[in-house]
């Protein structure tokens, strides 16, 4: 596993904990639900789920030798994966700590959280375009592995 795959893993597991925590504190503390849940959905969706996808996917692609999304041609993209861990953790961060604020009354913060959402959107960008470079059919793989041959690798 790379350093970026342990990263997305590592910070989604974070963010999974983070959620249940918030979720159990919803109980405890009813008053907090309306400030906070919206960021409890966003923990659990982008920050658990997104992530863990997208490090999985780094992972499996990263791999060589997998069947399930080979890496054409010894593709690697570890600046893509960090800029993707990067950009999505930064825009999720600021979306966790200011929507609350946010929601509670403090002013002058939807600018920022539009640069949250901004930072979000980026990271998705930068995984889809770093996916489709690896979503090949059999017979591409096929003329991949023949093209290497002709070239003796």
């Amino acid at each position: 596993m790379g350093f970026w795959h342990f990263l997305f893993v590592r910070a989604a597991l974070l963010y999974l904990i983070y959620n249940a925590l918030l979720g159990t504190l919803f109980y405890l503390f009813p008053p907090m639900v309306g400030p906070f849940r919206s960021s409890h959905v966003h923990a659990g969706l982008v920050g658990f789920f997104l992530q863990m996808v997208m490090g999985v996917a780094y992972w499996i692609t990263g791999e060589a030798r997998t069947l399930l999304m080979p890496r054409p041609g010894g593709l690697r993209q570890d600046r893509l994966e960090g800029l993707t861990f990067v950009l999505l953790n930064a825009g999720l961060l600021l979306r966790l700590v200011l929507e609350p604020l946010h929601l509670l009354g403090q002013e002058g913060l939807r600018p920022w959280l539009a640069v949250s959402g901004g930072l979000q959107l980026l990271a998705t960008l930068v995984f889809a375009f770093a996916m489709h470079r690896r979503v090949v059919t059999g017979d591409m793989l096929r003329k991949m592995r023949e093209e290497r041959e002709r070239r003796g690798g």
